[in-house]
């Protein structure tokens, strides 16, 4: 069972992932491409690294938006240290912000 994160380091967290924010028990982002293969393009990429870690993000496609909701079920829905470290991974392959 993983231990959810204090406030306090999931807001120091977010110091470090620009345009991510903590709603409803999660860290969320809204990513825009210039088109649908960007968005897709940017999902598998992810995909690899997600599965790597074995923690895989909630997030739905609509053409050139990809929104990401980050929690771990088995913390009871929570933030924990795993969402951050995906969250990381996830920014650092983003080209577009």
């Amino acid at each position: 069972m993983s231990t959810p994160l204090a406030a306090a380091k999931i807001t120091a967290a977010l110091a470090e992932l620009p345009g991510w924010k903590y709603r409803r028990k999660a860290l969320e982002k809204t990513f825009k491409f210039g088109s649908f293969r960007e968005a897709f393009s940017f999902m598998g990429r992810i995909a690899f690294d997600a599965e790597a870690m074995n923690h895989h993000p909630e997030w739905t496609n609509v053409y050139n938006r990809v929104a990401i909701r980050l929690n771990t079920h088995d913390a009871g829905g929570e933030v924990t240290a795993k969402d951050v470290a995906l969250a990381l991974k996830i920014q650092a392959i983003s080209w577009v912000g």
